[in-house]
């Protein structure tokens, strides 16, 4: 059996098939230009290749409802092009196989939790920081939506007393995103990420906001473990100092053997950067076996 699974960013949409253990058989990237241009370059690929059922992680906000009529929705993005339009209705309506989307991030969440290192956990908080910041909550057993879902990049932090520039978020000054991004670093040091790596006063900063989140994160979600994810935190020497500062600032209030042991607490995503994929197997899988059951 195969399944179809769609990581749709802004950038590029990876088109790809997999099997219920995870195992991807191939996969393509076709850039994301319009809706017009790019959704029948989705519907092409999938076409003729017999899918059972197709899972898409998505850019967002998204409409993730699946009793709204507005589902599948990308909704006020600031990818005019995308605003307000149909992702999921005019494959769902070309292929006509099972369908299920969530935001891209909570599919890398659920990819860790189903095949990963989160693997048999109830609630575990995957994190992708990279050109912007996003949160995926795996809480009680199930993905967390609400009204909408999860914007985790745009909690407020306290800004460094050494951060001269702050953060670049339009939205929020003082937020996640605008502080710990990856165009934020650039906008701070003049220099990609990649650039920086022997630059001690960069990843100061960075594990500071990085570390602040994740303890608030910690306070109100409770989570049994904390992935990190996206091209910033290919960094690895990120993770020391992240876990000395979330440490630092939990400050003895949370004792749990998690917080004991944060090398396997705080930790990066497992599955070579095919998480969000992974994810969307599994959310394809979910929508074929609520329909046949």
């Amino acid at each position: 059996m195969i399944i179809g699974a769609l990581e749709a960013g802004g950038t590029k949409m990876v088109c790809a098939l997999g099997r219920k253990d995870g195992t991807i058989i191939e996969q393509v990237s076709i850039p994301t230009t319009t809706p017009e241009e790019t959704i029948p370059k989705i519907i092409e690929y999938f076409k003729d290749k017999d899918i059972k059922a197709l899972g898409i992680g998505a850019f967002g906000p998204v409409d993730v409802n699946p009793a709204s009529d507005t589902y599948g929705y990308i909704l006020e993005t600031p990818k005019l092009a995308w605003r307000n339009k149909d992702l999921l209705g005019g494959i769902r309506k070309a292929l006509k196989v099972p369908m299920a989307i969530d935001t891209d991030v909570n599919g890398s969440c659920l990819g860790e939790v189903t095949y990963g290192c989160a693997k048999g956990l109830s609630s575990v908080i995957y994190i992708t920081i990279g050109t912007g910041v996003g949160v995926g909550v795996w809480a009680n057993g199930g993905l967390l939506h609400g009204m909408l879902h999860p914007e985790g990049g745009h909690i407020f932090l306290n800004r460094h007393p050494e951060d001269a520039k702050g953060g670049i978020c339009p939205s929020h000054p003082n937020c996640f995103e605008g502080f710990a991004s990856g165009p934020s670093i650039e906008a701070r040091w003049g220099k990609k990420a990649v650039e920086l790596k022997d630059c001690p006063e960069v990843w100061e900063l960075e594990s500071y906001y990085i570390a602040q989140a994740l303890a608030d994160y910690i306070m109100i979600l409770s989570p049994q473990k904390i992935i990190l994810g996206g091209g910033v935190m290919h960094q690895t020497h990120l993770f020391p100092l992240i876990r000395s500062k979330v440490k630092e600032f939990v400050n003895g209030y949370i004792l749990t053997k998690e917080m004991e042991d944060m090398d396997q607490y705080i930790v990066p995503a497992s599955l070579h950067d095919d998480q969000g994929i992974m994810g969307a197997i599994r959310l394809g899988l979910n929508a074929l076996e609520q329909e046949t059951a």
